[in-house]
């Protein structure tokens, strides 16, 4: 049993890819994910409405290494290194792209094929490599009492 109580079998790379969840999901994939032994990024593209603000969103949440091709090439060819961040394997959370969806659907579609190769190279060494996306951004907890 792991601690959040979730075993989704995240670890399986055979059973990795790209997944569109509900935002309020990926709180549970989170936990379940770490306890399972994988790095878990939230990457929150509210606001993006273009390639470039995109790309720079996902480079500074997973804080790419300077020099790396800022475009699709260069996106998945960082996507399948990650030697600067070593782990077992990869959960992205990635919410917010409602926006982008109806501004460049061509982008996200874009980025679901890259999400997608990085997820079937990783499965070829072992590797679990997840993202779940959610169009809408998760409720973030403000503090304030309603």
């Amino acid at each position: 049993m792991t601690h959040s109580g979730f075993d989704l079998g995240l670890d399986d790379a055979t059973r990795a890819g790209v997944y569109e969840v509900a935002a309020a999901d990926l709180a549970a994939l989170a936990a379940a994910a770490r306890d399972a032994g994988l790095l878990v990024r939230r990457i929150d593209l509210e606001g993006c409405r273009d390639k470039a603000a995109l790309l720079l969103r996902i480079a500074t949440t997973l804080d790419f290494p300077a020099g790396w091709g800022r475009n699709w090439d260069g996106l998945l060819d960082a996507l399948r290194d990650l030697s600067w961040a070593p782990a077992p394997g990869y959960l992205l959370a990635i919410d917010g792209f409602a926006g982008l969806q109806g501004t460049r659907p061509q982008d996200l579609q874009t980025l679901v094929e890259v999400l997608d190769d990085a997820v079937r190279w990783w499965a070829e060494a072992g590797v679990p490599f997840w993202a779940f996306l959610a169009p809408d951004s998760t409720p973030r907890n403000t503090g304030r009492a309603k």
